[in-house]
């Protein structure tokens, strides 16, 4: 089979292929994109494979970064890009379920494929668009199944991530796991404890992101695999309970970590650690806590001035793409235009400051000035007052009194 027409990526990097074979060296487009290209999904990352060293990479072109040279990649750095070039290889035992004891460096092409971790990515891609499917990976593309090269518990005992990444592949792509390779997903889901959580992580978000979330939680919690997962043991009718909601996309990470929270019926004071077990970024849990709050308020009733105000348009605006979830009427417009309305969006905007009013009472910092700042916030909010400086002093002068 030949490609009708080399995608523009391709196109860039021809120059790259063409030098390498010109020094007497096989190049082949390797990997996810040849998948995403024969499912006419847009590439994101363009890898070659060789059968030159990384010796013979470096002579070949005089920039080069040794980005993974233990492994066999070179980064190139040319006119047309830059492009991670790995040599063929096998790879001996994987003692630790994730990293192989020994690379060796190979010139055979089917040796190198055969390590994949499944048939539609083990294709490659000659300079002239020619498909080489060594393992009948077109047929499983066009049948939507997910087959392991060889032997499933192989290529699992080599790395066990390959098990959420193929239930990964089931919510993104909505494919069938093969019985063989399911079955082998099952039997060994437990070597997902040899994993670090960063790197179930990843493959964690991209699963809650995939347009076939439902397929692929019902797989998740069928293979047991979610037993591994931080904070989910036990949780599998917690997960199905997930995979009922309406199967619409879900937009962001921060979306999709609070609807998994809230399926969880977690409450807020458990939200931080467990999203610290699954070594999320502190910005990302503050996204998630300010999002999972607004949503339980939102579900029950409209923005309030105070709780707009409280969360800010841009957490209001996740808050509100998450409505139809939950089979609610989502009204973006509404949300923003309401918050534009708001007489003040910090306290940053009050007419006055703690100086002021430490210099209009004449009094040093303390309790009192942040209830007087509080106060008046709130009254120019609900637009009890004006936001001028001096009806503010009038008003902090009239609470003062009293």
């Amino acid at each position: 089979m030949k490609l009708r027409e080399i995608p523009t990526e391709y196109q860039q990097a021809l120059p790259i292929l063409k030098k390498i074979e010109k020094a007497g060296h096989e190049a082949y487009f390797v990997g996810g994109s040849v998948r995403d290209v024969l499912l006419n999904q847009p590439i994101h990352d363009v890898d070659i494979a060789t059968s030159a060293f990384p010796a013979e990479i470096k002579q070949i072109f005089p920039k080069t970064i040794d980005v993974g040279i233990e492994h066999g990649t070179v980064l190139v750095l040319e006119k047309a890009g830059q492009y991670e070039i790995t040599t063929f290889r096998t790879e001996s035992a994987y003692q630790d379920f994730r990293r192989p004891d020994h690379v060796e460096f190979v010139r055979s092409l089917k040796e190198d494929l055969k390590r994949r971790d499944f048939t539609i990515n083990a294709f490659a891609i000659r300079e002239n668009g020619e498909i080489i499917d060594l393992f009948a990976g077109l047929k499983d593309l066009d049948q939507h199944v997910l087959r392991a090269v060889g032997d499933p518990h192989e290529r699992f005992f080599e790395d066990a991530l390959r098990m959420m990444r193929g239930l990964r592949f089931v919510s993104q792509l909505g494919f069938d796991l093969e019985n063989e390779t399911f079955a082998a997903i099952k039997e060994n889901h437990q070597l997902l404890k040899k994993i670090s959580v960063e790197r179930i992580n990843v493959e964690f978000v991209k699963f809650l992101l995939g347009d076939y979330r439902k397929k692929g939680l019902q797989a998740l919690v069928k293979s047991q695999c979610f037993e591994y997962c931080p904070g989910l043991a036990g949780m599998g009718e917690r997960l199905l309970a997930f995979s009922k909601l309406p199967e619409k996309v879900i937009k962001n990470e921060s979306q999709a970590w609070v609807l998994l929270i809230d399926q969880l019926a977690m409450e807020e004071k458990d939200i931080r650690p467990f999203l610290k077990s699954w070594k999320c970024s502190n910005e990302l849990i503050k996204t998630v806590q300010g999002v999972f709050y607004g949503l339980q308020a939102r579900k029950k009733a409209n923005f309030s001035v105070d709780l707009l105000y409280e969360l800010g348009e841009n957490y209001a605006i996740l808050v509100e793409e998450l409505l139809p979830f939950y089979g609610l009427t989502a009204d973006l417009a509404k949300v923003q235009a309401d918050y534009h309305m708001l007489a003040i969006h910090s306290l940053k905007d009050l007419a006055v400051n703690g100086n002021d009013l430490m210099n209009y009472f004449a009094k040093k910092p303390g309790s009192w000035l942040k209830e007087q700042l509080t106060y008046l916030e709130s009254a120019v909010l609900h637009r009890h007052v004006s936001n001028t400086k001096e009806e503010l002093l009038h008003l902090a002068k009239e609470k003062m009194e009293k």
